[in-house]
């Protein structure tokens, strides 16, 4: 399912990915793995603009009815047993996905975060208005939140702390907030160093801690050498962090995990690789490996 989503972002362009994804061969990947794959398609596209009446939480709404359609779209598809992938758009499709396995009432759910940020900035902790990097904030309902999108997947918090564990993340990247609230909240966090040091190792580590009941895995790009793989919307990770290969293999370990049932990918702009030719495929080859290893 793609989520062609820029409202929450910097700028438009990861809008693009799902069908730059799908262009770039994914679903025959897909298939070619042996997987009995369904295109569910892609929701309302949407492209950022410049919201000049709420700058410091732009395009909340548009964002939030997203996220809404979102968690009602995947719900049958879960129902069934499928594992899903879905393809963003922004980081903040987290919050539908964790709606939509709330919903199950299967367990209480988790979540695997491989992203360089943390995402827990609030609109008066920056000062771009990005939901993109606000997405966990909403989702933890940390004071300061926007209320309608805190509020849009029924009871807060929508997660807890000890149902998320973060891989890869750069302290240095991060706002002051951030790094105040992953200490206040004893965030279970895997920094970029350490994560590169031992991809299987450290995601088997942050598996075995989550909750017993579903999890989704959600790969933000931008955790990624951007010189590796020149995929990310956010340019900075230039020669830091894990490879698409090591990132790949965090991933394999855990799809083999029978909790997870989803992947969301966010934060891919497909005008970052125009020079290089080659990336978006090998991510569509790698992303398909990794759907394969999980065997439903």
């Amino acid at each position: 399912m793609g989520v062609p989503s820029s409202a929450g972002s910097y700028a438009a362009g990861q809008d693009l990915a799902p069908a730059a994804l799908r262009a770039a061969g994914l679903v025959d990947e897909l298939g070619w793995s042996g997987l009995n794959v369904h295109d569910d398609g892609d929701l309302p596209h949407q492209v950022w603009t410049p919201d000049r009446e709420h700058p410091l939480a732009q395009n909340a709404g548009q964002a939030t009815a997203s996220l809404v359609e979102l968690t009602d779209r995947l719900g049958p598809l879960l129902a069934r047993g499928d594992f899903t992938l879905v393809l963003g758009g922004n980081c903040t499709i987290v919050l539908g996905v964790m709606a939509a396995l709330r919903r199950l009432d299967a367990g209480v759910p988790g979540l695997l975060y491989l992203d360089r940020g943390y995402d827990i900035n609030i609109p008066a902790s920056t000062t771009d208005g990005a939901l993109d990097w606000m997405g966990l904030a909403h989702a933890l309902a940390l004071p300061g939140c926007v209320d309608a999108l805190a509020d849009a997947f029924g009871p807060r918090p929508l997660l807890t702390a000890s149902q998320v564990a973060w891989l890869g993340v750069d302290p240095r990247m991060a706002t002051e907030w951030e790094r105040e609230q992953a200490d206040q909240l004893g965030l279970r966090v895997t920094t970029s160093e350490a994560f590169t040091a031992d991809p299987a190792g450290a995601a088997a580590a942050a598996l075995h801690y989550l909750p017993a009941g579903p999890l989704a895995v959600h790969f933000d790009v931008d955790v990624l050498d951007f010189t590796d793989a020149p995929l990310a919307e956010n340019t900075d990770g230039r020669n830091t962090g894990p490879t698409l290969d090591q990132a790949l293999t965090a991933l394999t370990v855990a799809a083999r995990d029978p909790r997870v049932r989803v992947l969301s990918i966010g934060e891919l702009n497909p005008t970052r690789s125009a020079g290089t030719p080659d990336a978006l495929p090998r991510f569509a080859r790698g992303i398909a490996r990794v759907v394969a290893a999980a065997g439903r």
